[in-house]
């Protein structure tokens, strides 16, 4: 039993490894909006393992931010909120693990297919709430003339997260229709 939950950690580590290094591929639209790709093994790794591995792989990938150098700080606050609780909320995704396994197990494609999406979007806008929070507070003075710090923050962050749930949603129920064994906690 301890090595297999050693193994679920382990598998954390890399999933956050991956994910820091497919956050480094540049997907921005424009200046301000951006599709982060680390959301789709956080989420494959949030329905195979649950909730808490999932939390500490999306916090690990949130501390891996500062190794790259791929962290924008403007304060300890700001840092704290963008990086260490937005990325570990990403992990939300795994609520719906223990649905998305019993839906996998009894081949219901749609139903199966309509809780990735709602897994997915879980993990996704539990993140960038937390981006829109500092948005608002932290780079509002960013906004352009005439735009206030809350309409710019839930322009650039929230629609951000929708767009990245919906590329992840697709992605993941891709994964699933050609790799289905990838949802299941006992592979690999």
């Amino acid at each position: 039993m301890r090595n297999k939950k050693f193994g679920v950690w382990i598998e954390g580590t890399i999933i956050a490894a991956l994910a820091i290094v497919l956050s480094l591929i540049p997907t921005n639209i424009g200046p301000s909006f951006t599709i982060s790709l680390g959301m789709v093994p956080l989420t494959l790794y949030a329905f195979r393992r649950g909730f808490v591995p999932a939390v500490y792989a999306g916090f690990l990938w949130g501390i891996l931010h500062f190794v790259v150098g791929n962290a924008y700080i403007l304060s300890p606050v700001q840092g704290f909120i963008e990086y260490f609780i937005a990325f570990a909320f990403a992990g939300f995704g795994g609520l719906f693990a223990a649905k998305i396994q019993s839906i996998n197990q009894s081949s219901n494609p749609v139903k199966l297919n309509m809780y990735i999406v709602l897994g997915t979007f879980a993990g996704t806008m539990a993140r960038f709430f937390w981006h829109f929070v500092a948005g608002y507070y932290f780079w509002g003075s960013y906004a352009p003339e005439g735009m206030g710090a809350l309409l710019y923050s839930f322009i650039t962050q929230i629609l951000s997260g929708v767009i990245t749930a919906i590329v992840a949603s697709i992605l993941l129920i891709i994964i699933n229709k050609t790799v289905p064994k990838l949802f299941s906690p006992t592979t690999l």
